[in-house]
């Protein structure tokens, strides 16, 4: 029955090792910061290329605007920043802002303006859209089609949730319990996604990363025993260990929230559709796998056993691999 879920799982670890060295597509990211009624801050973080290179893209504002502070960059885990302050006169509401270069590429940017009244207009623009209106004030529909937006592509390109999943899929039998141990996946890490993004809890980051990458080693090991120790915790009660481990992935999706930030005046509005999107992503990625395992169960039957033991070894190597990366991060 997992079969072919086992040996997709197995390209998917592949490509994995193989960009543990590689550049990864990131976004950008674009801060327009209102300081007064004609004046802003702006704050610009490009990919970098290595330690002194960085991706050629470059903010274009109106003409209306010219600069009180030159920019001011370096480069930094990763990326390049600049901040300058502009002059705008009229302001920037109703203007539109171009991002050069951004059509040579495949990278997205992430933009956000934050008003002197508070509120704050959060949206994404594409290679093939590279421009945006700065509105007067944020509508619902763009708040709402955003964060559902980057709720999916967080989780879809969250490789470490996504490995801790298909290791559920290989440990579980059965779709009753399988729906079961989802479920409660789902339920605990949308908790402390909530709480840790409205400020109740708060957890630093590196920790939770190294303790998300225990949990799928663990989960690896438990797939590896599971016909050994049937008895296990994680044989017997597989949902208390997803629910367990989903307040811990919780706070990883919660940190993938805070770079975009909450808009003032929509805050239920923003998390609501960002928690959707990500389970939207969840449930899409255990859809398709559940897909493939019916639609093609017969096809690797004649592979040896020992065969169905490399995805759960592979899974842990990785885990492993990330765990000892992040705990050297401390």
């Amino acid at each position: 029955m997992r079969r072919l879920f086992a040996f997709l799982l197995l390209v998917l670890v592949a490509s994995i090792g193989a960009r543990t060295s590689a550049h990864e597509v990131r976004p950008a990211y674009l801060q327009l910061h209102q300081t007064g009624a004609d004046t802003y801050d702006v704050f610009w973080k490009v990919p970098a290329v290595g330690d002194t290179m960085r991706l050629s893209l470059y903010v274009r504002l109106p003409q209306t605007c010219s600069n009180l502070k030159q920019p001011h960059g370096f480069f930094a885990n990763g990326a390049y920043t600049e901040q300058w302050s502009v002059a705008c006169q009229g302001g920037l509401a109703g203007s539109t802002v171009r991002i050069d270069g951004l059509t040579a590429t495949l990278t997205d940017v992430l933009v956000r303006v934050e008003r002197l009244d508070g509120s704050t207009q959060v949206t994404r623009i594409t290679s093939s859209s590279p421009t945006f209106v700065v509105e007067t004030t944020p509508h619902r529909f763009e708040v709402a089609r955003t964060y559902l937006v980057l709720g999916i592509e967080h989780i879809l390109t969250g490789v470490d949730h996504l490995l801790f999943v298909s290791g559920l899929l290989l440990l579980v039998s059965g779709v009753r319990r399988l729906l079961l141990t989802v479920s409660a996946f789902t339920f605990s890490h949308t908790v402390t996604l909530t709480l840790a993004t409205l400020g109740f809890v708060n957890v630093p980051p590196a920790p939770v990363e190294a303790v998300i990458a225990l949990s799928i080693l663990f989960v690896a090991y438990e797939v590896l025993r599971k016909n050994e120790n049937p008895s296990g915790l994680a044989q017997r009660k597989p949902w208390l260990v997803a629910f367990s481990f989903g307040l811990l992935h919780g706070l990883g999706f919660a940190g993938g929230l805070s770079a975009a930030g909450l808009p003032a005046g929509h805050i239920p509005l923003a998390l609501g559709f960002f928690s959707a999107g990500v389970e939207v992503g969840h449930f899409s990625f255990v859809a398709t796998a559940l897909l493939s395992i019916a639609a093609a169960r017969k096809w690797l039957q004649d592979l040896p056993a020992w065969f169905w033991r490399v995805p759960p070894y592979a899974i842990g190597s990785v885990a492993s691999y990330w765990l000892i990366a992040r705990l050297a991060a401390f």
